[in-house]
């Protein structure tokens, strides 16, 4: 068989785009930092991501230094800070629950998915590296950021970067350091038959 990041090539997998296979979720993070061209590039790919009547509920909260890293950096669970705060660029992707005349988002989460999977290709395409956080500070996010609980969604946490030497991650972290594998198709696909 063959593989591609290694990730093995199965059947009706040679046909997908092979970008699809190469982006995959690393911890081991370079410090070097990004341009502020390479930060605008990949907001704007995420500012094309489609979404519910056009609403672009998602809204990405960045800090690269100084104390407003510091701050987004004590926003993630332990666990994550132990390697995220290499990554030179941090953010939170958030989620507005509706607009000011009151129409309710009912996809606004869904939406700003596509988005972040827009940021995260286009990153592929520079030669970064991305890695989405679930384990994150949601109650501080909404009071330290200043973001009301009834307006939105806090969605994931996001490091972005190049990719770096895994030394200074922990050996359990280290030994998970490699693209991961995927459910076989028949798990995530079904065609619904009635029955």
């Amino acid at each position: 068989m063959t593989e591609i990041n290694g990730r093995t090539i199965t059947p009706g997998t040679e046909d997908i785009d092979p970008m699809f296979l190469e982006r995959w979720s690393t911890r081991a993070f370079s410090p070097e930092p990004l341009t502020q061209t390479e930060i605008d590039t990949l907001f704007e790919a995420a500012r094309w991501a489609p979404s519910s009547n056009n609403s672009q509920p998602w809204l990405f909260l960045y800090a690269t230094d100084g104390p407003e890293r510091d701050l987004f950096n004590s926003l993630l669970r332990p666990g994550n800070q132990s390697w995220a705060t290499w990554a030179p660029l941090l953010a939170f992707v958030v989620a507005r629950k509706g607009n000011d005349e009151g129409r309710v988002f009912r996809t606004n989460q869904f939406d700003a998915g596509a988005a972040w999977m827009s940021l995260a290709m286009q990153a592929l395409k520079m030669g970064l590296h991305t890695h989405p956080m679930g384990g994150i500070q949601i109650d501080d996010i909404h009071e330290k950021l200043d973001l009301p609980r009834e307006e939105f969604d806090v969605i994931a946490g996001i490091a972005v970067g190049h990719h770096g030497d895994m030394s200074h991650l922990a050996e359990d972290l280290q030994e998970r350091e490699k693209p991961s594998g995927r459910k076989p198709l028949a798990e995530v696909a079904v065609r619904w038959t009635g029955q």
